[in-house]
């Protein structure tokens, strides 16, 4: 691939940071557009000098076109930017959302354009710490796809940018982000549920720090996942603990309603992978699904009875 100029739509918490890297291995950047103040801001700090623009002039002064824009919005960007001539022959133009593949970029490709999806399998904040030094990389795994003729391509951009491919059928794309926003997502949701917990019990000596308490725990927790998978999983369901289970129900009755949804749904899912396992015996499983049932049943009756 030649050195191209660079145009990102969405300098927001990605599209910044790719931006910025991009711009350090040597690629030119012209332009940039940001929607709103925080995008501006972003932009201004990681892009210093490069200009922004509305989505069309930008696209107009990009060889390597990125789109970095909501999932529910990329379809309709494409499809605006080929209306007015802004994306023509020749053009690679790359999308960064992991849930669509080639097909948002239809009608790009229709007009001629090189076209790939290139997700970053990586949590970006908007803060600070997510902007890269000097001689940073992404380090992280890049969800691609991209046709026969692109596959190079992909996998140069991705070097650039300091990754490793990952290369993702069409039909899988769904399935991929699912599993990418299932472990981060819903991780920080777990874990911030868990925080609240920790800060609401009465401790002696003064306030519960939770970071000090589920730091160590959780990163060996999520070490041992990946190493180990399922025989990783400790703790009272994995054991058949059917009393510390209903202790633990019955402690969350006066918890946030999404508090307690969630253990009882993490600990269904347990209990039925423990079960397939071996580890636990059917019976055992049945009595500790039956607590997590009551429970449910429990927290409907007191919602039914407040309305």
């Amino acid at each position: 691939m030649m050195r191209p100029r660079v145009g990102v739509v969405g300098a927001g918490r990605v599209g910044s940071v790719l931006a910025a890297r991009l711009r350090h291995v040597g690629l030119d950047v012209v332009a940039v557009s940001a929607r709103s103040d925080a995008s501006r801001l972003r932009a201004a700090t990681a892009l210093p000098g490069v200009p922004v623009l509305e989505p069309t002039e930008v696209a107009r002064a990009g060889d390597l076109l990125v789109l970095s824009v909501p999932d529910d919005e990329l379809v309709r960007v494409v499809e605006e930017l080929v209306a007015v001539g802004a994306i023509t022959t020749g053009q690679v133009v790359v999308h960064t959302s992991g849930r669509h593949g080639l097909g948002a970029l239809e009608a790009a490709a229709r007009v001629g354009a090189r076209v790939v999806a290139l997700h970053p399998a990586m949590t970006f904040t908007g803060a600070p710490s997510d902007r890269l030094a000097d001689d940073a990389r992404l380090d992280c795994v890049f969800g691609v796809t991209a046709g026969p003729d692109e596959v190079a391509l992909a996998d140069e951009l991705v070097g650039l940018l300091g990754g490793t491919v990952l290369h993702v059928a069409e039909q899988d794309r769904a399935t991929y982000h699912a599993a990418l926003a299932h472990g981060a997502n819903h991780l920080v949701t777990l874990v911030a549920q868990s925080a609240s917990l920790l800060r609401s019990i009465d401790a002696t000596g003064g306030a519960v720090d939770p970071a000090a308490v589920l730091r160590p725990l959780l990163e060996a927790a999520l070490d041992n996942a990946l190493r180990l998978g399922d025989a990783a999983l400790t703790g009272p369901v994995a054991r058949g603990d059917v009393t510390t289970v209903r202790a633990h129900t019955d402690a969350l009755a006066a918890a946030p309603a999404d508090t307690r949804e969630s253990y009882l749904a993490l600990a269904r899912a347990t209990a039925r992978r423990v079960e397939a396992d071996g580890r636990v015996d059917h019976d055992t499983s049945r009595q500790v699904q039956q607590v997590l049932r009551e429970a449910e049943w429990d927290a409907l009756a007191e919602s039914a009875a407040r309305v």
